[in-house]
Formats: structure tokens, sequence, C-alpha cells
């Protein structure tokens, strides 16, 4: 395909790794920015930033005027908010509006970067694109992405421009150092006292971004594809961290029904307070009920390879060392052992 690609989200984590390996390759990119600050950044990158919001639909079809191929990667992620409906407007609102506004522009194809958390699978089971939904959210954040997708494969029927969804698990590698990959940096610096024993899915940022760009050359229009290249437990995940960076420190494990009672007097008090809960009953939720998703689809329709869990842990830990976030122990290359 010729023509110039729109990335939204360009300053975000996956956002911004799209936008940098479609630059690496070659291709020239729009990147949507909504302020001074972002286009500046973006610019930086070597993209053509162009001024919009996903909630303003008029200049977001003229940013898209002449693309073949829109990547939505924009979104909000927040737990313990006080008030969501933000968030809702820009991932259920925001996205539908894209997807209308890439009709409007004739753009022949979008890949929208949704979430293995709208799956909703049931606790203890491996989630994957046809996996019932339990029929309740464990968070808001859930419920705007279960939402948001919905709106959009909606909008794609109407319109019937194709769309895509990309569905990623956990997001970690190098760049980034907020969200769920705070728990591995307080591990590594000895501030995680305790957790709960549950199950999670990651998948490597390179590899995030390759099922995005395989999925704009070879998905099929209205399919999902989960990402997830790993499942383990999180004292599984801990242990390899720390045998990778040559860290070991005591934990203890909560029992989820311990740790949901804490995130209740937490959230209460910072309530009261008009605080921000560090932790809340949906985070809590969230964490006890814990995720395992099967991402062998993807994998065999776009053609990739995964990679493995400990090269992408190693990658990350490199990364934190050369940010100061962690100290530099015995090796970020030191091999894990058996």
């Amino acid at each position: 395909m010729s023509g110039p690609v729109l990335v939204t989200g360009g300053t975000g984590f996956v956002g911004r790794a799209i936008l940098e390996r479609l630059l690496g390759d070659g291709e020239p990119v729009r990147a949507l920015a909504r302020s001074e600050t972002s286009a500046r950044a973006l610019g930086e990158l070597g993209a053509e930033p162009v001024r919009g919001d996903v909630l303003d639909l008029e200049p977001l079809a003229s940013a898209m005027r002449g693309c073949n191929v829109v990547y939505h990667a924009a979104g909000a992620n927040a737990f313990c908010v006080r008030d969501p409906s933000p968030m809702f407007e820009v991932n259920v609102r925001g996205s539908e509006n894209v997807v209308r506004a890439a009709a409007r522009a004739e753009v022949h194809r979008v890949v929208y970067t949704s979430s293995a958390a709208t799956l909703g699978e049931r606790k203890g089971t491996v989630g994957n694109e046809e996996s019932p939904h339990r029929g309740s959210f464990l968070s808001d954040y859930e419920r705007s992405k279960y939402e948001a997708e919905r709106a959009v494969l909606a909008a794609a029927e109407e319109t019937g421009i194709e769309v895509v969804c990309v569905n990623p698990a956990s997001v970690q590698g190098p760049g980034r150092a907020t969200g769920s990959t705070k728990l591995l940096l307080d591990y590594l610096n000895g501030r995680l006292k305790a957790v709960v024993d549950s199950t999670l899915s990651l998948i490597d940022i390179a590899d995030c971004t390759t099922g995005h760009l395989l999925a704009a050359s070879k998905g099929k229009p209205g399919e999902r594809y989960i990402l997830s290249g790993a499942t383990l437990t999180v004292r599984e995940g801990l242990a390899l961290l720390g045998n990778l960076a040559g860290v070991e420190q005591p934990v203890r494990t909560l029992r989820p029904s311990l740790a949901m009672a804490l995130a209740t007097v937490v959230e209460t008090v910072a309530w009261i307070r008009r605080g921000s809960p560090r932790i809340c009953r949906e985070l809590a939720r969230t964490i006890t009920h814990g995720h395992a998703y099967d991402g062998s689809k993807a994998a065999r329709e776009l053609g990739f390879s995964y990679t493995p869990i400990e090269e992408t842990l190693r990658r990350t830990i490199e990364w934190w060392v050369e940010q100061g976030l962690v100290s530099a122990r015995e090796s970020a290359n030191r091999q894990p052992t058996s």
C-alpha cells in the first residue's frame, strides 16, 4: 500500500513503538498530536505531527485524508479514579470517532489497539478470541475497553471500513516503568513486601509492535488477535526477574480475601481524605482474578514468533539500569539458572 499512515497515541508506550518501527521501515508517518508539546516530541522522532483529538471528529478526518492505514493506539488506562467518565469518553467515544473519521477520509484499514481484558474470561480459564464473557467487569478500565471494542466493530460494520482488533496482554519491555511494571521495579528495589500469587500473561513490546504491523497487512477485517507470549504466576515471574538481575528479595504471599480487605480500607480512607488511593477494590479484583491468554491465533494466522520471556526481562532490566530505576548489581546479562 502506498501513502502515509496515521498513528494515534504516538507518545504512549505502544503507540510510540509502532511509530518508531514504521519510521525505521521507511514509511511516511503522520502522528496525531493534542498539544504543541506532543507535536514537538513527535516531530523530533521523525513523524509529521498533525493537530487533532480523537474526541473531535472533523479535525480527525482531516488528519487521515490521503492515508491508507490508521493505527489507533491512543487510549486511557487508569485504576482507582473517583470519576471514570473521561476514560470512557476517550476509550469508547474516541475510538468510535476514529473509525467514523477513517470512513469519511476513505482510509483503507484501521488497526485498533484493544486489550486482552475485553475477553472477560472466567477465573482459572485461559482466554482466547472465542471465550464467553463472564458477564461482569473487574474494573472501569476493563468495561471501557469492552464497550470501546463493541463500538468500534459496530461502526466498522455500519460504515463498511476494514477494522482489525489487536488485543495485547500486559505489554512489557524497555521504555516502560509505570502501571503493572511498578510491581517488578518495586521487587528489584526491595520495596515489594507482599503479593497475591495470581496468574499473568505478558507480551514483549517488540512482539506487540510486530503484531500490529502484521494485522495491517494480513489481519482479517472484523477479527480479534490476542497478543500474548508468556503466562506465569506472579511468584514465577519475580523469581525469573530476580535470577536475571542477581536479586533475591523476601516477599510474603497474601490471601486474596486479605488483599481485598486491605484495598477496601485504603480506598475508603483515601476517598474520605479526598485523595487518590494507590490500591483500591477494582485493582485488587483484577490482581486476584489473574489472567491467562492464548496468543496462538495471532502467531499462526499473522505469521510471527514470540520472544522468550527471559529475553524480554533481560532487555528490560538493562534499560532500567541505564535509566537509574534500579541499581546495577551483578549484571542484567546474567544467564538464568536451571
